[in-house]
C-alpha cells in the first residue's frame, strides 16, 4: 500500500474539506495522517483468512419495542399545538407555485 501523505495533499484536502489549517497544522496533520497510513499497512501484514467478516467488534442487538397499536390521539389534543388548522387538519405555508 505505501501511500505516501505529502504537505501538497494535506492542503487539498483541507481545501476540499472547507477548513482553514495552519502551516504548523499541515505539518502535523501531514505526520499523524503518515502514521496512520503506516499503522493500516502494518495491520495489512495480519492473517485474517480465518476471522469472519462483522459489523460491530462487539454482539450488538437493536432493542426496539414491539410495534403494537394503540389508540390514536384525539383530532383536539394532537393539534392543540397547531399554529394554524382549518377544522381537523394542519394548515401550513404554500410551498409549490401556481399550476
Amino acid at each position: 500500500m505505501a501511500a505516501s501523505i505529502d504537505e501538497k495533499l494535506v492542503r487539498h484536502v483541507a481545501l476540499l474539506a472547507r477548513i482553514q489549517v495552519s502551516d504548523q497544522e499541515v505539518a502535523q496533520f501531514t505526520k499523524i495522517l503518515g502514521d496512520i497510513l503506516a499503522y493500516v499497512d502494518k495491520l495489512q501484514e495480519l492473517d485474517t483468512s480465518l476471522v469472519e467478516p462483522m459489523a460491530h467488534a462487539a454482539d450488538v442487538h437493536t432493542v426496539l419495542a414491539e410495534d403494537l397499536p394503540q389508540p390514536s390521539l384525539p383530532s383536539e389534543q394532537a393539534l392543540a399545538n397547531a399554529p394554524d388548522r382549518q377544522d381537523d387538519l394542519y394548515r401550513v405555508p404554500k410551498v409549490i407555485g401556481e399550476m
